[in-house]
């Protein structure tokens, strides 16, 4: 594991989306094994913003857009007001109503006054973020996924890769600064990973990898968010919470990896991992600085016999 400046992840990027030939073969491969038994929806796709590229489907009754992390459309934005709007589906109709927000609501340009009915190709605009609504076909739905997936995700794991959940870090961060919320984050690294390649193979490892980010995902609530950020290194943000919430959450992960041995057909082996939390105070005056301090609880865990989690 290689040490990092407070400042240095969250410049860097990674990774490079794949040539056309294999975009057209991924679509075509999930479209035809998932999505062509899905009916077509009504969606909203964002075409700018930190949400840049998902795809949010309608259901029928109501959704309600804003920044709290648990809304039917999230959109992790300063601008944007807790409960901005809301959108009502009903029999193939789709209608737009702003819930009192600070910066507004607008259709097409035109700054909303009272519930409007929307048409297919209409566009929203909520604090720094677009979004288009559409009436998606299965075949559609999937290019769009398909596409976010490929740019946003860890192909090991599933999880977020670097260069989005660090993005993500850092807009979440800005939020609980701004707003004085509660913000948390968790450094993991598995222990002694180095040592499971050299013995069992680099494929041995992969396959390691790919159940903790699985297990590392049961762990999870909706709103939070995990992502690779190094070989066996990784980040979970936890909006909302603080070190007293944080710690139970990284103790249930360091047993859930603990006491159940990856099963390789060499026989079960036992991974351990070590972890590093810190919440979000006055002194951290950016993000690199908390993550700094999570990075250096991870260093003390790693220090104090690994397989163990320490506060920051």
């Amino acid at each position: 594991m290689t040490k990092k400046t407070a400042s240095s992840p969250l410049t860097r990027t990674e990774g490079t989306l794949p040539g056309l030939p294999e975009m057209q073969t991924l679509v075509r491969t999930k479209a035809e094994n998932e999505a062509l038994q899905l009916p077509a929806e009504w969606a909203l796709v964002a075409y700018a913003g930190a949400a840049l590229g998902r795809v949010f489907p309608l259901a029928s009754g109501d959704t309600l857009v804003g920044r709290a992390p648990d809304s039917g459309v999230a959109l992790l934005d300063g601008e944007v007001s807790r409960q901005h709007a809301r959108i009502h589906v009903e029999e193939g109709r789709v209608q737009v109503e702003d819930l009192g927000s600070t910066n507004g609501t607008r259709v097409n340009g035109d700054r909303l006054l009272g519930p409007v009915m929307l048409q297919d190709g209409d566009r929203l605009e909520m604090g720094g973020h677009v979004l288009k609504l559409v009436f998606l076909d299965p075949l559609e739905r999937t290019f769009h996924e398909t596409l976010l997936d490929l740019s946003t995700k860890d192909p090991l794991t599933g999880l977020a890769n670097r260069g989005s959940v660090l993005a993500e870090f850092q807009n979440r961060f800005g939020l609980s600064l701004r707003y004085n919320r509660p913000l948390s984050i968790v450094i993991c690294d598995l222990d002694h990973f180095k040592r499971v390649n050299d013995t069992h193979g680099h494929g041995a490892g992969d396959f390691v990898l790919r159940i903790f980010g699985e297990r590392l995902l049961t762990t999870l609530r909706e709103a939070d968010l995990a992502g690779r950020i190094g070989g066996e290194e990784f980040i979970m943000v936890l909006p909302e919470t603080d070190l007293a919430g944080a710690r139970p959450f990284a103790e249930r992960l360091r047993k859930a990896i603990a006491t159940m041995p990856v099963a390789l057909p060499s026989g079960g082996l036992t991974i351990t991992c070590s972890l590093g939390i810190a919440e979000r105070t006055a002194a951290d005056l950016d993000a690199g600085q908390l993550l700094a301090r999570a990075d250096a609880a991870l260093y003390r865990a790693k220090a104090r016999g690994r397989d163990r989690v320490c506060e920051g």
